[in-house]
């Protein structure tokens, strides 16, 4: 080889090794931002899912007034606010889960994962709402009786139509609405219950990778 050649070697193997040195931190600074950018979207979801709780303790409180007051108005409009909190809270979850499956991110796990607990967040809530209709309306044989439908003879006397002839027949059938009832009840708590360590099971991993970015 003669020593043209052996300086255009040279200076091509420069040249290339120039080339890799400054893609190298190219390349860190892009993972570095791509992490930092996937540690804010996980904070954010977890403040996402600190609001459910929050709107979860106050649907608790009003509905537990509720059931002390009667006040049938305030417990309707708490019931809207929430369920417009709920409703904001789902979309922003939706918007992140979104925003980890483009390239900028790359993080179909982590979408998965915020959809499986969006899933069981829907559950929950569905559950706890058919937990407070069942509590408002109580065990059949317990329930207040309307008199809207009876006939009054006189003002202070009227025909119940609610009166008849308590049977064995009867007996049964108010057991069984009895106990048709509490079966229910106890269904939808313990799915409110699965819900919950599920919701937490994920959360934990939220949590594992939040520790794992900070830790890079």
């Amino acid at each position: 080889m003669d020593k043209k050649n052996q300086l255009v070697e040279d200076f091509e193997k420069k040249v290339s090794l120039t080339d890799t040195e400054a893609m190298e931190p190219e390349a860190a600074a892009s993972s570095s931002s791509k992490s930092s950018s996937t540690l804010l979207l996980l904070r954010r979801f977890l403040e996402t899912q600190q609001r459910r709780a929050q709107a979860y303790a106050k649907l608790k409180q009003g509905f537990a007034e509720y059931m002390v007051s009667g006040g049938e108005l305030a417990y309707q409009q708490l019931c809207s606010k929430i369920t417009e909190e709920f409703n904001d809270c789902s979309k922003q979850v939706i918007e992140i889960e979104s925003l980890f499956l483009k390239p900028d991110h790359d993080r179909d796990d982590l979408a998965d994962l915020l959809r499986a607990i969006q899933t069981q967040e829907k559950q929950k809530l569905h559950l706890t709402a058919t937990i407070q209709l069942l509590k408002k309306a109580g065990r059949p044989s317990e329930r207040l009786v309307n008199h809207e439908n009876c006939r009054f003879s006189k003002p202070m006397e009227h025909e119940c139509v609610h009166l008849h002839e308590i049977t064995e027949a009867a007996g049964t059938e108010e057991v069984e609405a009895d106990a048709e009832y509490d079966n229910a009840l106890k269904e939808a708590i313990r799915g409110v219950q699965d819900s919950v360590t599920t919701i937490n099971e994920h959360l934990e991993e939220i949590k594992y990778e939040i520790a794992a970015l900070e830790a890079q």
